[in-house]
């Protein structure tokens, strides 16, 4: 049964371990129920890379919020033609999205954290939890060093909003950790990354970061550094 205490066991269990080894334990004992929460980041590509050389069936899954950067479609079309994949696309519900804009407008996230929270939960926390159905592990390409939201989380943790264990094989990762291992694999990555944007989402809602930011002080750059997740990796 996957529940909070096995999370926890787990997590003890790979203390230390390399992402590879964490990532092959995971495919092969929950074969059919473990997938990729793709955000096509660098780290979400190096994972990418990892689950595919292990298990050339892995799931891999994206959230098309219907805000992106051309760069981000571009990526997908190269990931799929490298490794001979059709990454799952989810898109949002069209009349959440509908019924929102008509309420409070097409950039409704500027006008308040309320309403950022409202469009991220209809671009990406609703689609996620379509994605999420049959499945007992989302692997996710976090890291401690991304953020001050980040700094306390786990290899293996338990999602208790969606009733599932979330695995974070590289979560102790450098930034270097992660460009020598795109580097040295050849993994494609977003050309954006060259422009001074480490981190990327929706196109409205990220800029590239000044020197000396942290890496995502592009994201929701508007809002305190706290704020600045979307709510699918929020502590319960």
């Amino acid at each position: 049964m996957v529940d909070e205490k096995l999370a926890s066991e787990l997590n003890a269990k790979f203390e230390g371990k390399s992402p590879q080894e964490i990532l092959k334990y995971f495919l092969e004992i929950f074969r059919g129920k473990i997938a990729l929460s793709s955000s096509l980041s660098f780290e979400d590509q190096a994972i990418t890379d990892m689950m595919l050389k292990i298990d050339k069936s892995a799931r891999i899954f994206t959230l098309d919020t219907g805000r992106l950067f051309p760069e981000t479609y571009s990526l997908i079309d190269r990931t799929n033609m490298k490794y001979g994949i059709n990454i799952e696309i989810f898109f949002p519900d069209y009349n959440l999205v509908q019924q929102m804009v008509q309420e409070e407008g097409i950039n409704l996230f500027y006008n308040s954290l309320e309403s950022r929270h409202r469009c991220c939960h209809v671009r990406k926390l609703e689609p996620l939890a379509r994605a999420f159905k049959g499945l007992d592990v989302w692997v996710c390409g976090l890291r401690r060093g991304q953020s001050v939201t980040r700094t306390n989380m786990n290899t293996v943790e338990w999602d208790a909003k969606n009733g599932l264990m979330k695995l974070n094989p590289i979560i102790g990762w450098s930034e270097d950790d992660v460009k020598n291992y795109i580097n040295y694999n050849g993994v494609p990555y977003n050309k954006l990354h060259d422009k001074g944007f480490p981190s990327i989402g929706c196109q409205p809602c990220t800029r590239a970061v000044k020197q000396g930011e942290d890496i995502r002080a592009g994201r929701w750059w508007w809002e305190n550094p706290e704020h600045r997740e979307c709510g699918l990796h929020l502590k319960n």
